[in-house]
This record gives C-alpha cells, structure tokens and sequence, in this order.
C-alpha cells in the first residue's frame, strides 16, 4: 500500500496509486483537474487552489512558509521525546506533495523551493517541477530575481522594542514587506512578524496618523544592520520556551527568513551597554544622594541595589530606561521569582520604583506625560505585587522549570519543609485581617451574603446644598462610566461612596480640582476594591479607565484624599479597602466568602 503523508491541518493527502476505484481523471490544458476530484474537500487543496488563482502572491507564499514552519526542528519542545514520528516529518510531507500529481502540489512546491534553506532540497524540487505540465503564476518563476527595496526600523521613546521592515519587490511590480517587532525587555527576540502586501512608502501612508506620535518614529535602516538584527533576534527568539506564538509568528518566518537572506552580511547587530560596577555603585550613590530617596531606610536602600542589578543584566541593559512594560515586568514576576526576602523587605519595592522611576526620566528628560504614564503603571500592578509575595511560590531555578512545565516543580516546592510552616501561618493571619478590614470587621465577615446591590438612585439627601451642582457633576460622569465599563452594581456602589464623601468628607470636594478626576478617583477606589481591575488576565486596566473619562496619569492620590476625608478605612496605590459590604458587587462578596472558608 502507498505511504500517506499528513496535511497542515490535520488530514490527509493520499499519494499517486492510491486513487478511489473507477476514477479518471481528466486534465486541462493548464493543469487543472476537472471533475470528478477525489481530493475536492480537502483544506490544503482548496486553499492552495484559491491562493494560485490570487494575483498578489503573499497568500501562496504565508501558506509555504506555515507548512515549513509545521516541520521546523525549532518547534519542537525541548523537554519533548527526541524520536520524530515518522508520519509527521518534513520528508514525507514532501513525499506526498511529489507523489500527487496536481496544480496545486506543484505550486506548494515550487514556492517551498523558494523560501527553503536547503540545497538539497532545492535541487529536488525543481527536477519533479520539470517534468510537470503545470501553468503557475508568473511571480512564481520570478522569485529569486526579487530585490530589497528598502530597510527601516521604527521605534518609540521608551525603547521598549522596535519593528524591523525589510521591503522586497519582485520583478513582476510587486512588493511585501516583513515587519518584525523586536522586543528587548525579553532578551532582544522577534517576538511577533508579519508580512504585508505593499512597501514601506506605502505603510508610512496608511500609518501617517501614528507616525505623526512623536513619541514614534520610522527611520531608513542600513540593509546589512537589518540582516544582523533580525537574524540574531530570530536565533534568540527560537531558543525561547514557552515560544511566543501569535496568528502569523512563527507561521510567516521562513518567509520572513528569506526575504531577510536577500539582505547583504556585514551589519552590526544590537550591542548590549555595558555597565561596570564602578558605573553602577555611581549610578545608585547619586540617586540616593538625590531628594528623590529623601528618607529612605536601609531596606529602601538596598532595593535600589535591586532595580538597578535589573537593569543592568536583564531587558535592554540600561538602567535609566522604565517604560510601563519594564514596570510589569519587574512587579509581576522579577522581583517575586528572583528576589528572596521577608515580606517587609520585598513589600517597599513599589515605594523605591516610583522614586527610582522619577530620577531616571529626569535624567533622561523624559516629557511629563511619560513619566506619569509609567507611575501609573506601578499603581496598576502594586496590588498583584502585595498578594504574590505574600504566597508560597517557585524561585531561582524551581520557578524556570515550573515556568517550562517540568513536572511536580509546584508540588515540590509548594509542599515545601518544616520552615515553611510558620511562614504559613503568618500568611493565613495576614489574609484573614485583611479580609476582615475589606467587609467591616470579623462579625461582618461571618454574615457577608452574595445578594446583587439594586439598582439605587443617588441619595441627594446626604450631600450639602453648595456641594449639589458640584457633586451632579462628578455624578454624572460616574453613572457614564459604569453604564458604558461596568453594570448596576458597580453604578450603586460609586453612588454610596460619592454620597458618603459628600456627606463626611465635602471639604475635599470644596477644593479646587477638576471634576473628571474625581469621578475618576471614585470610579477607580471602587473597581479596585472590587478586583474589577485585572491587567494580568487582560481584562480592563486601569490606564483604560482613567482614559474613558479622559483623564491621564494615576488617579491614587486623588482617591486617596477623597476617601480618608470621609473616613474610609484604608486608600492606597495597591490597595482599596472600603470597609463595608455595602460598596462591594456580588461577585467580590462571593470571592470573599470562598477565601473565608479557608481561615474558618
């Protein structure tokens, strides 16, 4: 019996030999077979026979590249079986494309030609294409005689990665593009790519909106530095594990890799700073030195030893450089996977980051507007921070294995000794207070119940009469706000807290201050303490709240001063506490009376 091969999307291809009983075939002049079809279903036929009737030859050429891409050795997990199934191999792939005798088969092939790296395989191909009848597209014959148009880079201020563009036409008029976004806080590796039809002009046109951001800019690149950059971030990226994976990466890198190969050798690639410990014991005396760590004690101190070791040796290598990204990272998992210290020490790193964060962009002269950005972002994550140093988890090597799924790395290291008790019922006592300062107390805890907030009106009854015009104003804004990002229960809840303001703490609204951040402030105190923020599970952001009502910046302060002038319990960038279950949603009370059972 002939040997089948297995498609791209998980069927099969029956070779030459193997066709249904009875069936003719009758062939047309150009190659194309007519009916009756025994392969008429099949998904790679049918995408292959829409892509060679195309005329533009990016679809024939990104369904090359995915099949390539299926049998690249660089897919294959590192701690995977090292014995390739022979069914699934490139070889045999190969095999049943050869084997079946068809338009489209040919024109899989010679665009496989084409895009691979290997001679030998090159050489193969073109032999069976040969001895085919087949009419292919004219760009298909043309592709070796394409030539770089064009090499740029795209960057933004905070350097946090740029978009490599290599820019090929093919001597038939048409043109693609590879846009590669290199990311540098990840070790400098193509993280996401794709190819489009039309050159660099042409995406300078349809981007004029973005690149008129100054904080964006696209500049010619020299064609060999280009090579040296993408070839090295693409090695780089292909070593990671997990891989990073998005609807065209890795699919469209050989693509990506053959257009980069027409590229002239000779670039300089990325060149990593170089900090000596004499730079950087300079670098964090002079910031201790500065008013910016006025006050600090010595576990301050020490952390800023911390931050600048981070941005010496990881990410881009430059210290001065905090962008919102550079701040998740450090919070959401640096610091907690690599940093082992008590809770007390590791509980003071947002106050440093914030401080550290303002002296670097004066020492860059960073505009205001970034650097209020990037504060933000450490209120953003400061809460997630608060509750991951506070719980068993895996460090140093026992977090890279967890994070490669080695098994009974958790286990292991959650089901740690006998010095991990104590620790333990430290961490239940903490939990327990603060469950019980989130409701009102230890009676309001064992009564909280999950039942919906109605859908109240506002109580005008509490707010003073010179407040009213005021207080309809940020009123307003909240009601839109939670209509249009959250529900009634949310809406109810920013009503209770406003009219508790306006009656206990009106002196804060008195001051001079714009409406929309209060509402903001409100807005946020209450999403906060409700867990309805939740950046880490893509969910909405704070930075997405504060814009929908216009506002930039962090809204923490504000809320602070809001909420302590009308007595409520605990304000804080990484913590809200409102002390009641009057102002928490059903979803929140219910979380809270899961977590109860544990302490219980």
């Amino acid at each position: 019996m002939a040997r089948k091969g297995r498609h791209p999307k998980g069927g099969r291809v029956t070779p030459k030999g193997t066709r249904p009983a009875g069936f003719e075939p009758r062939r047309r002049d150009d190659g194309w077979v007519t009916e009756p079809d025994p392969w008429p279903d099949v998904d790679l036929f049918v995408d292959l026979r829409e892509a060679l009737q195309d005329e533009e030859p990016l679809r024939l050429l990104t369904l090359a590249s995915s099949v390539l891409t299926l049998y690249d050795p660089r897919e294959r997990p590192p701690f995977g079986p090292r014995d390739e199934d022979p069914e699934l191999s490139r070889e045999v792939f190969l095999d049943s494309m050869i084997n079946v005798d068809r338009v489209e088969t040919s024109g899989l092939l010679a665009a496989v030609a084409v895009l691979t790296d290997d001679e030998v395989e090159r050489h193969r191909i073109g032999q069976v294409l040969l001895g085919r009848p087949h009419r292919l597209p004219t760009w298909l014959a043309h592709l070796d005689k394409a030539e770089v148009h064009r090499t740029a880079v795209m960057t933004d201020v905070f350097g946090d990665g740029e978009n490599v563009l290599v820019d090929v036409r093919l001597p038939t008029g048409h043109e693609l593009t590879a846009v590669a976004y290199v990311d540098h806080n990840l070790g400098t590796v193509v993280k996401d790519a794709f190819v489009i039809p039309v050159g660099v002009d042409g995406l300078r046109a349809q981007m004029r909106t973005e690149l008129s951001d100054p904080q964006l800019s696209l500049d010619d690149l020299p064609p060999a530095d280009a090579r040296a950059r993408l070839d090295e971030a693409i090695d780089h990226g292909a070593t990671m594990f997990p891989p990073f994976e998005t609807d065209t990466w890795p699919a469209c890198r050989p693509l990506v890799e053959w257009m980069v190969r027409r590229l002239p050798e000779g670039g300089r690639g990325y060149e990593r700073p170089e900090w000596s410990q004499a730079a950087r014991a300079e670098l964090i005396e002079r910031f201790l030195a500065s008013s910016f760590a006025a006050g600090f004690d010595d576990d301050q101190r020490d952390l800023a030893d911390t931050l600048v070791w981070f941005g010496c040796d990881y990410g881009p290598g430059d210290p001065l450089r905090w962008s919102p990204v550079a701040v998740e990272i450090v919070l959401a998992d640096w610091i907690p996977r690599k940093i082992v210290a008590p809770v007390e020490h590791l509980a003071k790193a947002p106050s440093v980051l914030r401080a550290f964060i303002a002296f670097a962009h004066a020492e860059r002269a960073m505009p205001p507007d970034l650097t209020a950005e990037t504060l933000a972002a450490v209120d953003e994550w400061e809460d997630d921070y608060q509750a991951t140093i506070r719980t068993s988890r895996p460090q140093g090597v026992d977090a890279i294995l967890a994070a490669m799924g080695v098994p009974g790395t958790d286990e292991a290291w959650l089901g740690a000794d006998d010095e991990g008790e104590d620790e333990d019922e430290d961490e239940d006592e903490w939990f327990a207070s603060d469950l019980e300062e989130r409701v009102g107390g230890p009676e309001a805890l064992d009564t909280l119940d999950d039942a919906p907030l109605p859908d109240e009106p506002f109580d005008w009854a509490a707010v003073p009469g010179d407040l009213t015009e005021r207080v309809g104003e940020v009123l307003a804004m909240c009601d839109r706000c939670c209509d249009d990002l959250f529900d009634v229960e949310h809406r109810t809840a920013v009503r209770r807290v406003l009219a508790r303001v306006a009656r206990d703490g009106g002196d804060a609204l008195r001051r001079r201050g714009r409406a929309d951040t209060a509402a903001a402030a409100l807005c946020w105190a209450v999403a906060k303490a409700n867990g309805s923020l939740s950046p880490r599970s893509g969910g909405l952001t704070q930075k997405a709240l504060v814009a929908h009502l216009g506002v930039q910046g962090s809204p923490s302060s504000r809320a602070a001063t809001l909420l302590e002038a009308a007595g409520f319990p605990r304000v804080s960038p990484y913590a809200v506490r409102l002390g009641s279950p009057a102002y928490l949603v059903a979803a929140e009370r219910r979380r809270i009376i899961d977590q109860r059972g544990r302490f219980s």
